[in-house]
């Protein structure tokens, strides 16, 4: 494992608590370095949205925690806050959530010169994703081959 994703791992071991403790939502962490410096980020949600001071009721204690295990070497800024609008479709739970729902697809290689494609999400497996678009038609897409999924939001 990667050390990016090891670090992702132990805070999110680290975090589970905390959240689930308040009903809470975990959503994901990502461990990256943007310019010169390092971002530990934690995505939280939960239904109808999730608000500034209940970020912070899971930051100060995951910064706490952080701090005695210790485990990251590098200087990073810890950022704890909600997936917004463009929230991420990752996990099984994300897909299950957006079925039949518009979604916005990035693929790493192009299918048919196209490497964004935007339908409503049909189907979803281990392997591949299943969207079909305004005519009618269904593609099957590898998952491998998705960079981002998110739900699709027309900016009008």
């Amino acid at each position: 494992m990667s050390k990016r994703k090891d670090v992702e791992a132990k805070t999110e071991e680290l975090v589970m608590p905390l959240i689930d403790e308040k009903g809470f939502e975990f959503v994901d962490t990502e461990f990256v370095k943007e310019g010169n410096s390092y971002y530990l980020r934690v995505f939280v949600d939960k239904p109808g949205g999730i608000n500034i001071d209940e970020l912070e009721s899971v930051s100060r204690p995951l910064s706490d925690k952080l701090d005695e295990e210790d485990f990251i070497s590098e200087q990073y800024i810890l950022e704890v806050s909600s997936p917004g609008l463009g929230r991420p479709i990752k996990k099984d739970r994300d897909f299950e959530r957006n079925l039949d729902k518009e979604v916005e697809i990035h693929l790493y290689k192009g299918i048919d010169g196209e490497k964004q494609l935007v339908g409503l999400l049909k189907s979803y497996d281990k392997e591949t994703i299943t969207i079909e678009f305004e005519q009618g038609n269904e593609i099957k897409i590898d998952r491998a081959n998705v960079s981002l999924a998110k739900e699709y939001f027309e900016i009008a």
